[in-house]
């Protein structure tokens, strides 16, 4: 773009006027955070929801709770057909020609190595953050939705009451508390730690994952796991039939599971697994701006809504597999998986009780820990999943992927809104004493006007919004592309990140704020938005001006804009994590995922 024809929509004593202004970097809370306690995040009281429910027709909603004593119920009628089933001589028949396990060819392995004991032990351990973390996740946007618009009263599962009819009824007041056992950590809103728990074990989790298939392929342990033929299905359906009526298929292992353990086993590997990761990128902004077409069918409430039927699969998973290895021969079975050995020795006891001490004491020292230390926690998931999430944001993406049919009839609102004098007045007079400074390490800081603004080449954009907390929505954005920002400041070579200061304070007080790597404000899609569907930005959505930058997450995409400042580091800005909720409620300055 020529810098010329930029500078002759502005009068030229316009130009430069910021370079005398002061920073908004003084405005700033610097306090360094170490600790969750009583004052974190404003004092965010807890808040509690409802028991999980879905969608039943348009308008009722069933209560997850009454499928125990319904399952209680189906499970008494369900034993006494299997049991009645089992004396008719059809079914018998049926049972002498499957009965529940297929035969494996004669170069399978007998046993299991003690590297499949380890990755067991590694699993387990695993996994206990990772669903614990996810649920804090969910809870921080406890709702779920088969569209990506995330409109309130479309949505099929909810933990929460409706969502009230106040106007700017935002998403962080829409999230819940979870007690401290249960969600990793279960404070309302602690959502930034809980990623780098989730992301980061998840990260260790992939890897052992890995390892697991190259070595069940290369020991062969492949064909205990994987079906061999279409035998497993009956057989399967008699196991099935075995389990229910209470006389159980007999416990063979060692060297053969039977087909309703097989089947669970693949699916748990094969399916639920790389299921898990591949609904999880669905969920990350810079993914999904580049694959579109994928994008454009599996959109991130899909992802999400599939990902939460995995965290199910797991959950059920575990409690009936750890429920049959008790009750069918827990001597022996424990010796199989914990000891390498087929006995009834009390080894693999003393060994599973030395692991359950592992796991029982992990559990119960990761939340107050987190709240201890969550510095720690976020270094350490940073340096975990930190160098992907770099990969994923240097992926620009072009314009077009949604047209104004996809705009969403509902865009939620969120943080915490401005409320000082200065913005009050601003407000009340329609903005026409509003004015952006843009200085910093830039040839010619600027202050610009409204008028002005909108006097720059117009830029417009339809995206999707990805919020931290989960929820998304299409819309219509106009502005000014941060290019043309770019082109007339024209930052000096020095200057590697652009600061976001908002009217807005943060829950602790001082001034909202984001750090941007300045490469991301090339991006074709990376603007200064001061219209929304075609009409003046709303208050409730950030006037007069707000960013969009459609590799991040939407906590990063400062509203309420009355700054910018380019920028060599940002380690001297506020208390130098790169932003309000990084320095405060330990979120990343790197998002894509």
């Amino acid at each position: 773009m020529d810098t010329n024809s930029i500078d002759r929509n502005i009068p030229a004593t316009d130009i430069g006027a910021g370079g005398t202004r002061r920073s908004f970097r003084e405005e700033l809370d610097t306090k360094r955070y170490h600790v969750v306690d009583d004052h974190w995040a404003g004092r965010v009281p807890a808040q509690y929801g409802v028991a999980p429910r879905v969608r039943i027709g348009t308008d009722k909603w069933f209560n997850l709770l009454w499928l125990i004593p319904i399952g209680l119920v189906l499970l008494i009628v369900g034993i006494a057909l299997a049991k009645g089933l089992r004396e008719m001589p059809a079914v018998q028949d049926f049972m002498s020609q499957y009965p529940g396990a297929t035969a494996l060819p004669d170069n399978a392995p007998v046993g299991f190595p003690a590297w499949v004991g380890w990755q067991h032990f590694l699993n387990l351990f695993m996994m206990i953050f990772i669903i614990r973390s996810g649920v804090s996740i969910m809870a921080d946007h406890p709702r779920l939705y088969w569209t990506r618009h995330s409109t309130p009263g479309k949505d099929w599962f909810r933990m929460q009451k409706p969502v009230p009819s106040d106007p700017l009824y935002t998403a962080k007041e829409d999230s819940i508390t979870l007690p401290d056992g249960v969600g990793l950590p279960g404070r309302r809103h602690s959502i930034g730690l809980a990623r780098w728990w989730h992301l980061g074990v998840d990260t260790v989790w992939l890897l052992n994952g890995i390892i697991f298939g190259v070595l069940i392929f290369a020991t062969g342990q492949w064909m205990r796991v994987v079906p061999l033929s279409w035998d497993v299905v009956p057989n399967a359906a008699s196991a099935a039939l075995q389990y229910l009526s209470l006389d159980w298929p007999a416990e063979s292992g060692w060297t053969n599971y039977n087909s309703l353990q097989l089947i669970a086993y693949f699916i748990t590997i094969f399916i639920a697994a790389p299921l898990a990761l591949v609904t999880g990128l669905g969920m990350s902004p810079a993914l999904s701006t580049r694959f579109r077409k994928i994008s454009s069918v599996f959109s991130i409430q899909v992802a999400r809504s599939l990902h939460f039927f995995v965290l199910c699969w797991f959950v059920m998973f575990i409690v009936v597999h750890v429920t049959l290895v008790m009750t069918t021969g827990a001597l022996r079975n424990l010796n199989h998986m914990y000891a390498s050995q087929d006995s009834e020795s009390w080894a693999g006891i003393g060994i599973f009780a030395a692991s359950m001490v592992v796991v029982i004491g992990g559990w119960l020292a990761a939340t107050p820990f987190t709240y201890r230390h969550p510095r720690v926690v976020q270094k350490v998931g940073f340096a975990l999943i930190g160098r992907a999430q770099r990969l994923f944001e240097h992926i620009d993406a072009n314009p077009g992927q949604y047209t104004e049919k996809d705009i969403s009839p509902y865009f939620w609102h969120n943080g915490k809104y401005p409320d000082s004098e200065e913005y009050q007045a601003l407000r009340a007079g329609n903005f026409a004493d509003y004015t952006l400074r843009v200085n910093g390490l830039v040839e010619n800081p600027v202050d610009l006007n409204l008028a002005q603004l909108q006097g720059l080449p117009h830029h417009d954009q339809i995206t999707q919004h990805f919020c931290i907390q989960g929820w998304s929505g299409v819309a219509k954005w106009g502005g000014i592309s941060m290019q043309t920002i770019l082109d007339l400041v024209q930052p000096k070579p020095e200057a590697k990140w652009v600061i976001f200061y908002s009217f807005a304070a943060g829950p602790d007080g001082g001034t909202y704020y984001d750090a941007q790597p300045i490469e991301q404000m090339s991006y074709k899609l990376t603007m200064l938005a001061y219209d929304l569907n075609g009409q003046t930005l709303s208050f409730g959505h950030g006037a007069p001006l707000r960013l969009r930058n459609e590799t991040q997450l939407g906590f990063k995409m400062v509203k309420w804009i009355k700054g910018i400042e380019f920028v060599e580091d940002f380690s001297e800005i506020g208390a130098g994590f790169g932003g309000y909720h990084n320095d405060h409620e330990f979120f990343g300055y790197r998002q894509s995922i």
